[in-house]
């Protein structure tokens, strides 16, 4: 990491009350001598004890390739190895918390007829296939879809920006759900919710995502990452002890957590797709880029600018003077 500098540009305040109160609104990789193409897929900082994780990959919306999944995965194993840091945060940098797996490795995954990138032992795009040894909370910002909302659904906790948007767009490229997002899902929201988002291919939207259990708080945009990093500080004060007894005890107690059923679900997830699906991914990909190339005929990748309030445009506008001080 000397090479490269990554700057957090962070304001912290306290209230009246005392309590600690956490604005991260932008986070930025800046290269030093090198082209920004060769920056890090996957940041780790850490805030205190707190450890940071980003995906970045900002202009292919953090989407997922091999190496990535690999770095991912790695970072992750290394914050579980952390004794000083109790909670991690998971976020995506530009934007985007993550638009699923890589379209280009994907395209050449399906034009060689394999599923090699299924096969993966922990995961397609991480380490999905396992539960985290500690509490994670993810900040969603803009689109978290296809396998970035499996990726989401491996936290414990998830902080959705309010102009976010959710669904397993893979629906419409007849790619299956590999990394555990059919028993995660099922599980937070039930089956019925679950059927619906996984067979439609829906978009979710925040009010609904709350709702329904798939997301844990709603947060202004631009704020998805300081208010993570702030629900995890609120996590890490506890004592980890009980903290983590009682965390690990739901996960055995849960029908669809439990390590049997678990990782039976997620085996049936691989192990049921078949060569008919290879086809109906290599078709998906053509269609995609087709539409890609004559311009999509809806705005399905394209989030609708919401309108900000006097109050929330001041509030920007003394972020973006703290930032150039």
């Amino acid at each position: 990491m000397n090479k490269f500098v990554y700057k957090l540009f962070q304001r912290v305040n306290y209230s009246n009350s005392g309590r600690r109160s956490f604005c991260l609104t932008s986070a930025r990789h800046v290269e030093e001598t090198k082209d920004v193409a060769e920056a890090p897929t996957v940041l780790v900082e850490k805030d205190s004890h707190i450890t940071l994780i980003g995906l970045n990959r900002e202009q292919k919306r953090n989407s997922i390739d091999a190496a990535t999944a690999q770095k991912l995965g790695e970072a992750i194993s290394q914050f579980e190895a952390d004794d000083s840091s109790p909670v991690g945060v998971l976020y995506g940098i530009g934007g985007s918390f993550c638009a699923g797996y890589d379209l280009e490795e994907l395209e050449a995954e399906a034009d060689r007829g394999s599923l090699n990138f299924l096969l993966r032992h922990e995961g397609s795009v991480g380490p999905t296939r396992r539960h985290p040894r500690k509490p994670i909370v993810c900040g969603i910002s803009g689109f978290c879809v296809a396998s970035g909302l499996e990726l989401a659904l491996l936290c414990d906790l998830r902080v959705m920006e309010d102009t976010a948007v959710l669904g397993f767009f893979n629906r419409r490229l007849g790619v299956p759900i590999s990394d555990g997002g059919t028993v995660r899902l099922a599980a937070a929201v039930g089956y019925s919710n679950a059927v619906d988002i996984i067979e439609t291919g829906r978009r979710v939207y925040a009010r609904e995502a709350l709702r329904i259990g798939l997301v844990n708080r709603i947060v202004a945009t631009g704020t998805a990452l300081g208010q993570a990093v702030n629900l995890a500080f609120s996590i890490a004060k506890f004592p980890m002890g009980s903290l983590m007894h009682d965390r690990n005890a739901v996960l055995e107690n849960a029908n669809a957590y439990n390590r049997p059923g678990f990782y039976a679900g997620t085996y049936n997830e691989v192990m049921n797709v078949t060569s008919e699906m290879v086809t109906d991914m290599q078709d998906g990909v053509r269609r995609f880029k087709s539409s890609e190339e004559k311009g999509p005929k809806t705005d399905s990748w394209h989030i609708k600018e919401k309108s900000i309030p006097d109050w929330e445009k001041a509030e920007i506008e003394l972020e973006k003077q703290f930032k150039n001080t």
